[in-house]
């Protein structure tokens, strides 16, 4: 009979991917939404939060319709209802966590994400936008603030374990953002 002390080391490869979503959400002028991450909700462990910033995303509950859960992850982080589908990754993209948090981040329970992503546009008024106190205050922010940025610079900007997933979505994207 095994057990886990607590020298056990979990491996990676013994741990599933997390369903999730993600939200490339443009504007009018073809930027796109980032937001920096409170240090509170750091949820892939405890790194150094030096790259604070990322596009909004969040898990999938069971059976949930993707397009939808994409909708709600954005409600949830944003306050924002008001948008149009543009377009989705045809694949799922995965990101693995760094070694030294697995096990410990996303709950111990994963090795990272895999993610599909929908880009939307945003067709409301800022003043929709709300990250401090999101839905009325209905949820819990997840961001500090926000600001719209070039596709382009998004890599750079996150955590570096990310930023491959980063890559392919502007990559994907980025002809959206000239069609204003």
């Amino acid at each position: 009979m095994s057990h886990k002390g607590k020298d056990h080391k979990v491996r990676a490869e013994d741990l599933p991917y997390r369903a999730c979503v993600g939200i490339f959400l443009l504007n009018s002028s073809g930027r796109v939404f980032i937001g920096s991450r409170h240090k509170d909700q750091y949820d892939e462990g405890n790194l150094p939060n030096e790259h604070p910033w990322q596009m909004p995303q969040g898990g999938v509950d069971e059976g949930e319709d993707l397009l939808h859960a994409a909708r709600r992850e954005l409600y949830e982080e944003t306050s924002i209802l008001s948008v149009e589908l543009l377009g989705e990754t045809p694949e799922w993209l995965t990101y693995d966590l760094p070694e030294e948090v697995i096990g410990i981040a996303l709950r111990g329970k994963y090795r990272g994400q895999k993610q599909k992503w929908f880009a939307l546009r945003f067709t409301g008024d800022e003043s929709e936008i709300n990250v401090l106190k999101p839905g009325d205050g209905a949820f819990s922010a997840e961001f500090s603030t926000w600001r719209w940025e070039q596709a382009e610079q998004l890599p750079e900007l996150v955590v570096p374990f990310k930023r491959p997933v980063y890559e392919q979505v502007v990559a994907h994207f980025t002809p959206l953002t000239r069609q204003g």
